[in-house]
């Protein structure tokens, strides 16, 4: 734990108390979305209902109502599982933490994309991970370079205990994967025996393009996939439910693994989802929050090409859903040092170099979430993004000085 410096983004929190910093930082969805009625009718019913049982303890895989409303809800994206192919998690990032839990031991390798999801950095890293990591292509992971290092390490006596993606509008990318490329992966798992570790936060939240298969959906149940889901991005964060699915003998040792850690999901909780599940109008409700966001990303993008011409050097990536898109700027700018500039400016984003691991640091990219502020301080924070980059620019050429490509490479412990 000496070593271990926990979830980067969150530390990121303490500089954005000042209300008047317009923050693209969070992951947050938007409140705007969240079924308030749904909710308070849910707990209403559920203490009214079951006022025994829902201050109690409850079954460490899950509640079986939830179990079963997940199960049908699944059959819909056509993933066909049973009651001991699944367990309720405390989040979906519980779920990703389990996994590290369950796989890892010190020094084992795990095969990801650069950049990938911080959280499950964080996760990964605690149990002191190691990493075979390929930049992200524009149609999803490099799986040619994950195949010629996974060939390396083999020949070297080492071999990665899985391969972790997020598919669909990657956190922190924005970047689909190509149904060729999920295809790929699957190939790849099936030849050398590493499972893929499928985490699927976004699938609900696609604005344009066409609807992609999930891996786990095209490995037809054949043991060589564990997907993670969450509701924080299709309900609400708030609630802290997830789920994860995989063959019954890894979700027995990941229910030994929760009872040890927290014992079991509140009812009353996994009591609401049931009900989203089962009584709402998930089709409206999707499109509702579809609708929602494809406008923000809209008012995003548009403020991006007006604020940036070419000449500044400043490239983003165009989503086809999801909650985040992702800034490059020339080599020159560390987006870490210039994340301290942006405070003062009154706008805030994720530096990219968080969503890295150590040893594949990259000094020069940043993370935007869209979903949560208003079409106003969309249209206003990027203006604000905008001069400050060119301050950095100003400030820098003023200097007179060169620059390394590399950065400056500003310690993470700064923040």
């Amino acid at each position: 734990m000496r070593g271990f410096e926990g979830y980067k983004i969150g530390k990121l929190f303490k500089y954005l108390q000042d209300p008047a910093i317009i923050s693209f930082a969070g992951g947050l969805p938007s409140s705007d979305v969240f079924p308030g009625d749904l909710i308070r009718k849910a707990v209403e019913r559920s203490l009214t209902q079951d006022s025994d049982r829902v201050p109690q303890y409850t079954p460490i895989p899950g509640e079986e109502e939830l179990m079963a409303a997940i199960i049908d809800y699944l059959n819909k994206d056509n993933i066909y599982i049973e009651p001991r192919n699944i367990m309720v998690t405390t989040s979906g990032q519980q779920g990703i933490d389990i996994v590290g839990r369950l796989f890892l031991e010190p020094k084992d390798i795990i095969t990801t994309d650069l950049p990938t999801f911080e959280g499950a950095l964080a996760s990964f890293e605690m149990e002191d991970s190691e990493y075979l990591a390929k930049d992200i292509e524009v149609d999803g992971s490099d799986v040619k370079g994950f195949e010629a290092g996974i060939e390396d390490l083999i020949a070297r006596g080492r071999k990665p205990k899985f391969i972790y993606v997020v598919p669909d509008f990657q956190n922190p990318s924005g970047i689909t994967t190509s149904l060729e490329k999920r295809l790929a992966l699957l190939s790849l798992s099936t030849k050398y025996g590493i499972p893929i570790v499928e985490d699927s936060p976004y699938r609900e939240l696609r604005y344009r393009g066409e609807h992609t298969p999930s891996i786990y959906s095209l490995d037809k149940n054949q043991g060589n996939v564990i997907g993670i889901f969450t509701f924080s991005k299709i309900l609400c964060p708030g609630i802290r439910v997830g789920f994860n699915i995989a063959p019954s003998e890894v979700i027995e040792k990941f229910s030994f693994i929760k009872g040890a850690n927290i014992l079991c999901t509140p009812k009353l909780n996994q009591d609401i989802c049931t009900a989203f599940l089962r009584e709402y109008d998930l089709d409206a409700h999707f499109k509702r929050i579809r609708d929602y966001y494809s406008e923000k990303l809209k008012f995003f993008l548009e403020a991006m090409e007006e604020n940036f011409p070419v000449d500044m050097g400043v490239e983003w990536t165009k989503p086809e859903g999801g909650l985040f898109l992702w800034i490059t700027v020339p080599e020159y700018i560390n987006t870490l040092e210039l994340f301290h500039m942006a405070i003062e400016g009154k706008v805030a984003f994720v530096p990219g170099e968080v969503c890295y691991p150590k040893d594949y640091l990259k000094h020069n990219t940043m993370r935007i979430n869209f979903s949560y502020p208003t079409k106003d301080e969309i249209i206003e924070g990027v203006r604000r993004l905008s001069t400050v980059i060119r301050k950095y620019q100003a400030k820098k050429r003023k200097k007179g000085k060169g620059v390394s490509p590399r950065g400056f490479n500003m310690p993470l412990a700064s923040l």
